[in-house]
């Protein structure tokens, strides 16, 4: 989609018309862009922190919560969240039929974002729902190999991607996006399915590339690209059990059960708890941050 810079309440309206115009067709997730609701270039911290909103009462995640609950789906989508303390943030808000699930907040900063947002503070949480286990990245996150290998390392199934891609200078003129050639590699050295939302358009000056992607467990695409500069919706169907077995790619090797943790911290160093422990510490800090 296109979302308008500081047209907070007809980007929201847009996105639930595209909300029930998936579900209608069968959408059990939807993911949105990246800042679906308030448009991405803003051209100061003042005015991101005047469209933004709490996750407690903000009336984006009102509307997307809404939806889920009577659509019986799950939503995905980038908002500027108001995180209290003056603290502002590109986060991605996650939905259900039975309400909010959690939020994710944008650790890696792209250019003027450091401007604007302060870092994520949330971790890389993975939520248990009844479509299997869900988690979130935005945009320039998916350049960075560890979020995926945490993601994937605390049994993610579905990684939900809200994202404004931006044109990669020096791209061949024939070469997929490097958004897509990272995106299908970490999708396939992980064992994860992959669902990228991104904007169309050019705002103030930036141009967006369009081509959102839905990748599958073995690292080749479900769906897409998209197109550069249309709006569009991608379906994939994605199960989740033949995912999980994707994982194994013989009778040898798994990709994730031979990492060598006899030379390498598993979880990077986090001190994270594995799927196979009692809880998940980095799950737990995210639904208390998100209940207040």
């Amino acid at each position: 989609m296109e979302p308008r810079i500081g047209q907070k309440k007809q980007n929201v309206m847009r996105t639930l018309r595209l909300i029930e115009e998936a579900a209608i067709a069968g959408a059990k997730l939807v993911v949105l862009p990246e800042l679906a609701n308030t448009g991405y270039m803003f051209e100061s911290r003042e005015e991101a922190l005047g469209l933004a909103e709490r996750i407690a009462d903000g009336a984006t995640v009102r509307a997307w919560t809404d939806a889920a609950r009577s659509l019986g789906i799950h939503i995905a989508g980038g908002i500027a969240e108001f995180g209290g303390d003056g603290r502002l943030y590109n986060a991605a808000l996650l939905a259900g039929p039975q309400g909010v699930i959690g939020t994710y907040r944008k650790l890696h900063l792209w250019n003027d974002e450091h401007r604007i947002f302060d870092r994520g503070n949330l971790g890389l949480p993975v939520f248990e729902t009844g479509i299997g286990k869900l988690a979130m990245a935005i945009c320039y996150d998916g350049w960075f190999p560890e979020v995926y290998r945490l993601l994937a390392a605390q049994d993610a199934d579905i990684i939900c991607v809200p994202t404004n891609w931006v044109p990669m200078p020096g791209q061949p003129a024939h070469s997929a996006a490097m958004a897509h050639i990272l995106t299908m590699a970490a999708a396939h050295s992980n064992g994860v399915s992959i669902v990228c939302a991104n904007r169309i358009g050019t705002e103030r000056t930036q141009p967006f590339i369009g081509q959102s992607l839905i990748v599958g467990a073995r690292g080749w695409p479900l769906a897409g690209p998209a197109s550069t500069d249309g709006e569009c919706i991608l379906y994939a169907r994605i199960d989740r059990e033949q995912s999980r077995q994707a994982r194994r790619f013989n009778v040898f090797n798994e990709v994730l059960s031979d990492r060598r943790g006899d030379v390498y911290d598993p979880m990077l160093g986090t001190g994270w708890s594995l799927p196979s422990a009692e809880s998940s510490p980095i799950a737990h800090s995210d639904s208390t941050e998100t209940s207040r």
